[in-house]
């Protein structure tokens, strides 16, 4: 097999200025140098890393939270997640989020994947996590977090995603490694 063609296009930062500091987000303007040597500027956003987490039972139900989420100004059907605090682990942020915002534990956990959630814009990278094995805990949710665990067979949430139930990017990779891998055993 061929090795694939790379090229690769780096952009030099020749200038950066902040442009709003909040409690989540930071928001900068760099000026770059382009790879044919003219000049542009990118409009980031830094995001701490954040989790998610695929949760089942054991008898394939995916636990999932409704929120309200302002941006689109819609409640959101989700996979619990998460920012990361600073300096801890992927794996002990998914154990905190998912117990905080669902009351549930687990026992068995697999690393499913990290991805940037939307680098054309942002440094954020989201960790996802399958959790298995669960048992009830104590939900604690942030103080400003209103939060409705819902409880749906892994195969109704998926049809959900293609029904327009379910609409974000994190909820959609999760749930549909999950389905692939479980229900249709890949």
């Amino acid at each position: 097999m061929q090795e694939e063609n790379k090229m690769e296009f780096r952009e030099e930062t020749l200038n950066s200025r902040e442009i709003f500091q909040g409690r989540i987000i930071k928001v900068r303007v760099d000026t770059v140098k382009l790879p044919d040597g003219g000049s542009s500027t990118r409009e980031i956003v830094e995001h701490a890393p954040a989790v998610a987490i695929v949760a089942l039972d054991d008898e394939q139900n995916i636990k999932l939270v409704r929120q309200f989420r302002k941006p689109v100004e819609k409640m959101l059907l989700e996979i619990p997640a998460g920012i990361m605090e600073p300096g801890e682990e992927p794996l002990a942020s998914a154990r905190r989020e998912l117990e905080e915002e669902t009351g549930f534990r687990a026992d068995r956990w697999e690393k499913i994947l990290t991805y940037y959630s939307a680098p054309g814009f942002s440094d954020e990278a989201l960790h996802v996590f399958l959790a298995r094995d669960l048992s009830r805990g104590t939900a604690s949710p942030d103080e400003d977090e209103f939060l409705q665990v819902v409880e749906l067979p892994l195969e109704k949430a998926y049809s959900h995603i293609f029904d327009g139930q379910i609409v974000d990017g994190k909820s959609i990779i999760g749930i549909q490694y999950a389905y692939w891998h479980m229900v249709r055993g890949r």
